[in-house]
């Protein structure tokens, strides 16, 4: 007896041939196809503050798709889009991304901003998250820039809408931010750890303790003579220069010699209102040479590492001077 799916319907004889995309790999020509000129590296790459500077309201895309060989829509790395904007005095922007996560960070001026009805407050050095289905005007009363991350490339490489929102607006006061943060400055022995920051979290993320699921960012700050040492992690980071004086930078490696420093390290000097890239894996450290201190704000998609347990982020062995090595 011959089965059948159907009456007059034997097995094997559909007629669709679904074989047209099935490709066959050895293993080691494909296992990894970063090293392997596949899939494209994230590149070292720095945004300068001009692009959030006079001229008409805008929003400026940090894009980096083309290099990362990403289609559909602008991209800073695989996952998240990093974006200056510029809003004129008594002007306004609109915003609503197809993402699960969007992080605003008042780099100067302020306004308001309207979310789905509701009216926020801001001013230079808050921090605001919004979930999935915001939609938002933000006005300007003075001149304004914003720092804005999204991870609308993840959702669109996933193919995906989000139909829910995974946790509620949430405003971070930049003053209590900065009172955070010289209380993790003044603590005995801050000198001797790995970074002086305040890491931001939402009380919904009591697994990964970060600012969205998907979101992570840290205010970060390097004291005048100091040096930040080594560190690596597989989450891309999108660094904000918050404030610095000249003489501040970051080195780039994918080694570290016997004393943990970076072998032949790219340098990226760091400019007030300016962001750069850190790519995945890499070595990197920050210094800061001046007489005044500096603040970094990294923003990544490590909470969304996190959660998949793949983050793995490693020191470089302490210095003898103190694991942040400094000096005054």
């Amino acid at each position: 007896m011959t089965s059948t799916t159907e009456p007059g319907l034997r097995i094997g004889e559909l007629s669709e041939d679904w074989s047209g995309d099935a490709r066959f790999f050895e293993y080691s020509k494909a296992a990894n196809p970063i090293g392997s000129g596949f899939t494209s590296r994230v590149p070292i790459e720095t945004f300068s503050a001009a692009l959030h500077k006079g001229g008409a309201t805008r929003v400026v895309p940090l894009d980096l798709a083309a290099p990362l060989g990403i289609t559909g829509g602008p991209a800073t790395s695989p996952a998240l889009l990093a974006s200056f904007v510029h809003i004129r005095p008594g002007e306004k922007v609109s915003t609503a991304p197809v993402a699960t996560s969007e992080l605003y960070y008042a780099l100067r001026g302020e306004g308001l901003s309207i979310v789905n009805g509701e009216v926020i407050g801001w001013t230079a050095g808050d921090f605001i998250t919004l979930p999935a289905g915001s939609r938002s005007t933000h006005h300007a009363t003075t001149d304004a820039a914003l720092y804005w991350v999204t991870d609308e490339p993840l959702l669109r490489y996933l193919g995906v809408r989000p139909d829910q929102p995974k946790f509620r607006a949430t405003k971070y006061d930049g003053e209590i931010a900065r009172a955070e943060l010289s209380k993790a400055l003044q603590a005995p022995h801050a000198a001797d750890r790995s970074r002086i920051s305040v890491l931001l979290a939402n009380a919904n993320q009591d697994q990964t303790l970060t600012i969205t699921h998907v979101l992570w960012a840290m205010y970060g700050i390097v004291p005048a003579h100091s040096a930040q040492r080594a560190h690596r992690h597989q989450s891309v980071a999108l660094d904000l220069c918050a404030d610095c004086p000249p003489g501040c930078y970051t080195l780039l490696g994918t080694r570290l010699d016997g004393q943990g420093e970076i072998v032949d390290p790219i340098r990226v000097d760091w400019s007030p209102g300016a962001a750069f890239t850190t790519p995945p894996g890499m070595w990197h450290a920050h210094y800061n040479e001046s007489d005044h201190d500096a603040w970094i704000i990294p923003v990544q998609d490590a909470g969304l590492q996190t959660y998949l347990r793949s983050l793995d982020i490693r020191f470089a062995p302490p210095a003898a001077s103190g694991e942040n090595g400094r000096s005054g």
